[in-house]
C-alpha cells in the first residue's frame, strides 16, 4: 500500500506538501495540488482520515442541531440535510442529527443549529464550548446563513399588486423571529411603496389555521384580493378556503407562499412561491462551519442569499 512518503517521491514535492494538500489545500497552489493529486491517483493512495483526525485531536464529526419539530418541515429539512451532507462528505466528515434530548450523545468538532427560538441562545446555544454556526438570522451576534426574507416577501407582494387592483392581505407567522419580521417588512415595504393600507394576520404555521381563518376574512374582503403568505404550508390553506366558498384562483384570490421546497408543487392550482436555496444554503452552513473549525473559532460573519419568486397558476 502506497504511503505519504511513496506520494511526495511520486510527485517531486516534500512530504509536508502532500500533506498541506491533504489537510489545507486552501493554502497550497493549484499547481502543486494538480501535481500531488495526480500523484495519489496514480499511485491508489487513499489518505487515513482517522488518523488525521486523532493527530489533530478531533472528531471528523459536525452534529445538526433541529430545535423545532421534523413533522410539520420534513421536505424543508431534507433538503438542508442534503447541502449540509453533500459539503462534509467532500471534506471527509461525518453529519450526526440531534435534538433537544440527544445534543450530549457523542463528541463533535462543530454544530450547526436551527429552528432556534430565542430563548435557546441562552439555555441551549451558550453552553456550547464547539464552534457554532446557524441556519437562520439571528440577532445574538453568532454567525449565521439565511435567505433574504425582506426581498422575498416584497418581491410576492409587489407581483401581486400587479395583478391590478386588489386588496393584499399578509398571512404571517405567529412568531417575534427576525426571519418572520423580516418577512413582515418587505410586505410593509411594498404596500408603502404602492400607497397602499396594509393588512396583516398572524397565526401558527399550519395550513389548518390558515384555512380557517382565511375562510372568515373571506367573508368581508373585497374582491379581487390576494393573499401574501409566510410560508407555502400556510398558502395551502388558503387556497383551500377560497375553492370551498365557489371562488376562483387566481380571479378572485391570488395566493403566493414562501419557501419553494416541496408543498408548493403539489397543491392545485401551483402555487406561486418564493423559493429559498435550501440545499445551496446547506452546503454554506457546512462550509462555513469547517473554516471556522479550521479557524480556532474565529468569526465567520453572515451570509444572506438570494430568493427567487417562482409564478405559478395561483397568481396566473
Amino acid at each position: 500500500m502506497a504511503t505519504l512518503s511513496d506520494v511526495a517521491k511520486k510527485a517531486n514535492v516534500s512530504k509536508m506538501t502532500v500533506s498541506r494538500v491533504i489537510n489545507h489545500p486552501e493554502t497550497v497552489t493549484d499547481e502543486l495540488k494538480k501535481l500531488v493529486l495526480s500523484a495519489m491517483k496514480e499511485l491508489n493512495y487513499i489518505p487515513n482520515y482517522a488518523a488525521r483526525a486523532l493527530v489533530q485531536n478531533r472528531t471528523q464529526v459536525v452534529k445538526l442541531l433541529i430545535l423545532e419539530e421534523m413533522d410539520t418541515t420534513e421536505p424543508y429539512y431534507m433538503n438542508l440535510l442534503t447541502g449540509i451532507s453533500r459539503e462534509l462528505d467532500r471534506h471527509h466528515f461525518a453529519l450526526q442529527l440531534v435534538t433537544r434530548k440527544s445534543l450530549n450523545i457523542g463528541k463533535c468538532d462543530g454544530i450547526i443549529a436551527t429552528g432556534l427560538r430565542k430563548t435557546d441562545f441562552e439555555g441551549v446555544i451558550k453552553a456550547f464550548e464547539k464552534p457554532v454556526v446557524v441556519f437562520g438570522q439571528n440577532e445574538m451576534g453568532y454567525d449565521f446563513i439565511d435567505v433574504d426574507n425582506q426581498k422575498g416577501a416584497f418581491m410576492a407582494t409587489r407581483h401581486v399588486m400587479g395583478l391590478g387592483e386588489r386588496e393584499v392581505v399578509f398571512f404571517g407567522i405567529d412568531l417575534d423571529e427576525p426571519f418572520e419580521r423580516s418577512r413582515e417588512k418587505g410586505y410593509t415595504q411594498a404596500m408603502n411603496e404602492g400607497l397602499r393600507q396594509t393588512n396583516i394576520f398572524r397565526m401558527e404555521n399550519s395550513s389548518k389555521k390558515g384555512e380557517c381563518l382565511a375562510r372568515e376574512i373571506l367573508q368581508s374582503l373585497c374582491y379581487p384580493a390576494a393573499f401574501v403568505c409566510a410560508s407555502d404550508r400556510i398558502a395551502l390553506g388558503v387556497i383551500r378556503a377560497v375553492q370551498s366558498l365557489g371562488k376562483r384562483i387566481p380571479e378572485d384570490a391570488a395566493v403566493t407562499g414562501f419557501d419553494g421546497v416541496f408543498l408548493d408543487r403539489i397543491s392545485s392550482p401551483r402555487l406561486t412561491t418564493v423559493r429559498q436555496p435550501v440545499v445551496e444554503m446547506g452546503e454554506a452552513c457546512a462550509r462555513t462551519l469547517l473554516k471556522k473549525i479550521n479557524e480556532d473559532g474565529a468569526a465567520q460573519g453572515n451570509q444572506f442569499f438570494e430568493p427567487e419568486l417562482i409564478v405559478r397558476g395561483s397568481t396566473l
